[in-house]
């Protein structure tokens, strides 16, 4: 028997890789992260007689009615996942066939590269500009009769970077020539009531907990299109998971009655933690350089040494700090850094050790700091 290979990964250092083989065990402050701190269970209310049932394929009806909320939408447009990975899987494995065209985007999440390719997609994984802005022209060349979906990532992962309107606005003429889908993963955008979702069945916006609300232990995700195309993926996830834990939902219904005191906290850390990356990249001009994030709790971070990205993050992983290296993200030449540590002072300190390795790198190369 033939055991299928995976599709080839477009990222030059799998992520999987980095983050379950080579670094566990190896820090005890960790910048790499792409959501702010974590929320507890003690913030949240458990009711002690609920009925842990298999509850709805579709989530509970609380829940759809709360997201739905955040859209301006209906119930109909929503389907509850366990965690955005798996609405972004469903949302493949249902619109994709062999020989499909997908157009996106690096750096960025792997799975949009390889989750299609292993559906047996051809992948056009097209790299943004040094700005991280998309060549709209580009684009269109790349497209074929075959594009199925373009996937988007906006505010983006790992550049903190907002898609321009125009630059939506071409993607979806692009999408709706070739009667095709944009899919926004729209983890970080907060105000989901401006996602394109909402004014066009061939947009699907997918979000989560995870990000901005800083629950991704909960593992509750979405997706929020066009009802018939909800039906379909929700068909879909009856073959797979069947329905998300009843716990959970009732949970996230917890948080999102409290959204706007969430937001309000999710702002207030990634802008304490910003005005304490600018204040240090500041001393670093020449060697780093900060892409100012747009509402992200991370941010990017060229590295100017000459050095290749993943060799510093190694050389920084010795100090006991783990980043995300560039080529974990189909990148090269920086770095993510999380914004919201546990604490700002875990976040000052593990500054300080990414001090030391760049003083290391400056004394071997015979410049020593006055």
């Amino acid at each position: 028997m033939t055991i299928p290979q995976p599709a080839p990964t477009n990222a030059g250092y799998p992520m999987q890789q980095w983050v379950f083989h080579d670094t566990p065990d190896r820090f005890d402050i960790d910048l790499s992260s792409s959501y702010v701190r974590t929320g507890r269970l003690s913030e949240l209310t458990v009711p002690p007689d609920l009925a842990l049932s298999y509850g709805a394929d579709r989530g509970i009806e609380e829940l759809r009615t709360a997201i739905a909320g955040l859209y301006g939408g209906s119930a109909d447009s929503v389907l509850v996942t366990h965690g955005a990975e798996e609405a972004l899987f469903l949302l493949y494995s249902t619109l994709l066939a062999p020989g499909d065209q997908v157009i996106t985007f690096r750096p960025g999440w792997q799975q949009s590269w390889d989750a299609p390719a292993m559906l047996g997609c051809q992948v056009d994984v097209l790299d943004l500009e040094p700005d991280f802005s998309i060549d709209l022209d580009r684009t269109a060349a790349s497209a074929t009769r075959a594009l199925r979906m373009i996937i988007v990532n906006s505010p983006g992962n790992p550049t903190g970077r907002r898609m321009l309107p125009a630059e939506l606005a071409g993607l979806l003429a692009l999408a709706e020539r070739r009667d095709a889908y944009l899919v926004l993963d729209q983890e970080y955008e907060v105000d989901l009531a401006e996602s394109a979702a909402v004014h066009s069945d061939r947009v699907v916006s997918v979000s989560g907990l995870s990000k901005v609300f800083g629950f991704p232990g909960l593992r509750i995700g979405w997706m929020y299109g066009a009802p018939e195309l909800v039906d379909r993926c929700a068909d879909r996830k009856h073959l797979t998971t069947i329905s998300n834990s009843v716990l959970c939902e009732v949970l996230a219904c917890d948080v999102l009655s409290r959204r706007d005191s969430y937001v309000t906290e999710y702002d207030r850390l990634i802008g304490a933690g910003l005005d304490i990356v600018q204040r240090w990249s500041e001393r670093h001009r020449g060697r780093l350089r900060l892409a100012p994030p747009e509402r992200t709790p991370f941010a990017w971070v060229h590295l100017d040494t000459g050095e290749p990205s993943l060799s510093f993050c190694r050389r920084v992983l010795d100090e006991r700090v783990l980043l995300m290296p560039a080529e974990t993200l189909g990148g090269t030449g920086g770095f993510r850094l999380g914004l919201s540590p546990p604490s700002e002072e875990q976040l000052t300190a593990g500054l300080a050790r990414i001090d030391y390795v760049l003083f290391q790198q400056r004394t071997e190369n015979g410049v020593h700091p006055r």
